[in-house]
């Protein structure tokens, strides 16, 4: 029920963002000049946002082909019933009819297009599942951190004195904690969850981009405009949000991109140590590094896992470079 009220919220949020965005006329022609600068990137990473989306539609019941009893009765995403009666007995190689060991008949023959796991699962349903993990892990963790750096930049570039002081602290000790480390014990704290992950993650991903936003502001706080605002008596709250934020927008869309991508590798090494969130890209990795010394080699379960991963992060970095493009106005100048 939870992860279907999130998908309501967040198809509805996108709706209503992209009503609003439309009836702006500066902000439709940034829309259509992002289209044009990167729509390949745009459909890929629409792509995986629709597959992270249709497994996280969740509901009980429905006559599944090849389910059990208990299977029946619990939740399932349409990600899941898509799939569902697809395993076999173990490994085959992609489109096969037989298995990879033994040379048995599949039940399935020709229907596994990148083959199946030591447990017979079906490696693209795998693949597929691992697109809302690293979603979560890229999108909500950045969505949490990026907003704690510019609080803490913001209010300690503009107002100095004791705030950035006790900020410059703040970061300065975290900075001097091994970040593995740090993360390795926050998650042992938290338990090893999804939002656990994410949270811990968070924690230790702010500090870089607080220490560029604390030395921006503190160059934007001496420019005439911020002046004349505060000659005119316009309240500090309202100049941060008029005339502070909008000149580091280009700067959130840059570490959005470069943290989204920098968080879903992250997600991959905790599951090299044993801590990463099951059903990632980066469980997928470690569980097929074992499987590069079987012989024959069954190298599918990789290939599948990290053509996954570069196609997501290889996408994101191509569209966070054109949103750099359009909503910078230094480039738009230049265009000009």
């Amino acid at each position: 029920m939870v992860s279907n009220l999130v998908v309501v919220a967040i198809v509805l949020g996108g709706v209503a963002v992209g009503v609003a965005l439309r009836r702006n006329r500066l902000w439709r022609e940034a829309g259509r000049a992002l289209v044009r600068r990167r729509p390949l990137a745009i459909a890929v990473v629409a792509l995986y946002v629709l597959v992270a989306l249709a497994d996280s539609i969740y509901w009980r019941g429905g006559e599944l082909e090849g389910s059990d009893v208990v299977s029946q009765h619990e939740a399932m995403s349409l990600i899941d019933r898509a799939f569902s009666g697809t395993a076999e007995a173990s490994y085959s190689a992609p489109l096969a009819d037989v298995e990879f060991y033994g040379g048995r008949g599949l039940e399935r023959p020709g229907r596994h297009p990148l083959g199946t796991d030591i447990l017979g699962r079906d490696v693209l349903y795998l693949a597929l599942k691992g697109a809302r993990v690293a979603l979560l892990i890229g999108g909500v963790t950045s969505a949490i951190a990026i907003p704690l750096a510019l609080f803490f930049g913001i209010s300690a570039g503009y107002f100095g004195g004791r705030i950035d002081d006790g900020v410059f602290f703040l970061i300065s000790t975290l900075s001097a904690i091994p970040g593995l480390l740090l993360l390795i014990a926050l998650i042992m704290v938290l338990g090893q969850s999804t939002a656990s992950v994410c949270l811990a993650l968070a924690v230790t991903s702010w500090v870089g981009f607080c220490r560029i936003v604390r030395g921006e502001t503190f160059k934007l706080r001496e420019l005439e405009f911020v002046q004349a605002a505060r000659s005119l008596g316009v309240s500090e709250p309202r100049i941060i949000v008029r005339h502070i934020l909008p000149n580091l927008i280009h700067l959130v869309v840059i570490t959005y991109v470069l943290m989204f991508s920098g968080l879903v590798l992250s997600e991959a090494v905790l599951s090299w140590l044993g801590i990463g969130i099951q059903g990632s890209w980066g469980q997928m990795i470690v569980q097929a590094s074992d499987e590069l010394s079987r012989e024959p080699v069954v190298w599918w379960n990789l290939t599948a896992a990290g053509a996954a991963l570069f196609g997501l992060i290889l996408a994101v970095n191509f569209v966070g470079d054109a949103v750099r493009d359009v909503l910078d106005p230094r480039t738009l100048r230049e265009d000009g």
